[in-house]
């Protein structure tokens, strides 16, 4: 075990245990219904209350083995799945803290922040261009950073139905699966979130409700995932979303379109579909479906070409602690525009998952998941499928 490792594992343990204590000086009842094992105390007090502020965080850490072989060469690895990338090794995925203040939508106006600090392995997927990449470079166990993937101020102006304005570093709005693990079904990710969408954007965003079903939103972003590299190509980012009456059903779609380049023509164009809607209080259902092309520019880095994915979600609650989740997902790369693996490929994956949350702080989801792709793109190209068995761990302080 290197040093990293050994630190890394050192302070996910030592922060469980912290934070177990803490809660232990609090009452059973806090311990047994709260959503946080000592950020909500904080959050409680009256400055907090006074001034809107919060504070959160998160660990999340997980092993991962499948049928390639076991190695921890990239090539061997769980590759070509991202974030939970390593096999046979407890990664320490993120410990990640947040500021934020929300901002207040009525009659008045109303300025709001948020920033998100995050350490560990998925740390490196996150980082911008220019931004958080050029931080710090781990020499020691190279696969854990640091990142800031969102630092944003946010301003609601009371204008007809009433306009927020986000500026600054900030999540995607595109896709259904996000970098943030508690708000994910599976520890694994869809190769859609993985190759075919962006995680962050720089800009600005506006949204603004129609009405109670409708909202608009749109804005001007400098591209996928980048700070100031080709600080000069902007990008259009924004949609639409529909949510019933009974919030049981909602539709959204997003776009961005725009240059990867300042200097010559490199359009890149994608939209997502998500459509959700929920049979019963117990039985969920999302669809996604997300379209890409990319005109390929001399000096960029992507290639050019088409790529889609089409995803699908069912999760059914057992009980109040207990939900089980099924994802299959056709992603399409074919001509290799993202670069998934050397080879081109139509990838196909089924995962069957548990969320278990014992104590509202804590969720516990193992998942067992099968990938297939029409070439030999797993274990270094020399094998066209592999079975995957994770588990992750996530507790909320």
């Amino acid at each position: 075990m290197n040093k990293t490792q050994l630190f890394t594992r050192s302070l996910l343990s030592s922060a469980i245990l912290l934070s177990s204590f803490q809660a232990s000086a609090a009452d059973d009842h806090y311990l047994l219904t709260s959503d946080s094992l000592f950020t909500g105390l904080i959050n409680d007090t009256s400055f907090m209350k006074d001034t809107g502020f919060e504070v959160g965080m998160w660990a999340a850490a997980g092993i991962t083995g499948n049928t390639n072989g076991g190695s921890n060469d990239p090539a061997f690895g769980n590759s070509p799945i991202g974030f939970n990338d390593r096999v046979n090794e407890v990664l320490f995925n993120q410990l990640n803290f947040y500021v934020e203040r929300a901002v207040t939508k009525g009659d008045s106006w109303d300025v709001g922040m948020r920033m998100d600090f995050m350490y560990g392995t998925d740390a490196r997927f996150t980082q911008a261009s220019g931004w958080d990449d050029s931080w710090w470079v781990n020499q020691d166990g190279g696969y854990y950073n640091i990142a800031m993937p969102q630092l944003y101020m946010e301003v609601y102006a009371p204008l007809g139905n009433g306009v927020t304005a986000k500026l600054g570093h900030f999540y995607t709005t595109i896709g259904y699966e996000v970098v943030t693990a508690p708000d994910n079904f599976f520890y694994s990710h869809a190769y859609t979130m993985l190759y075919g969408e962006p995680f962050t954007h720089t800009g600005v965003l506006l949204d603004y409700d129609l009405d109670d079903n409708w909202s608009v939103n749109g804005g001007a972003v400098m591209g996928w995932d980048n700070m100031t590299s080709n600080a000069g190509a902007w990008s259009f980012l924004g949609g639409t979303s529909w949510t019933s009456n009974d919030q049981a059903s909602s539709v959204t779609v997003q776009l961005i379109s725009g240059d990867t380049s300042d200097t010559e023509a490199s359009n890149r164009t994608m939209y997502s579909i998500v459509a959700s809607h929920d049979f019963t209080d117990s039985f969920h259902y999302v669809f996604q479906h997300d379209f890409g092309t990319q005109i390929q520019a001399n000096s960029v880095a992507q290639n050019g070409g088409n790529w889609f994915g089409i995803n699908q979600y069912f999760v059914y609650d057992i009980m109040d602690k207990v939900s089980v989740g099924l994802r299959a997902e056709w992603f399409n790369d074919k001509g290799g525009a993202q670069r998934v693996n050397s080879v081109g490929a139509n990838y196909l994956a089924a995962s069957f998952g548990v969320n278990y949350t014992p104590l509202p702080w804590l969720k516990i989801r193992p998942e067992l998941r099968l990938d297939w792709a029409d070439e030999q793109v797993f274990k270094n190209n020399t094998g066209d499928s592999q079975v995957e068995f994770a588990m992750d761990m996530i507790v909320t302080f």
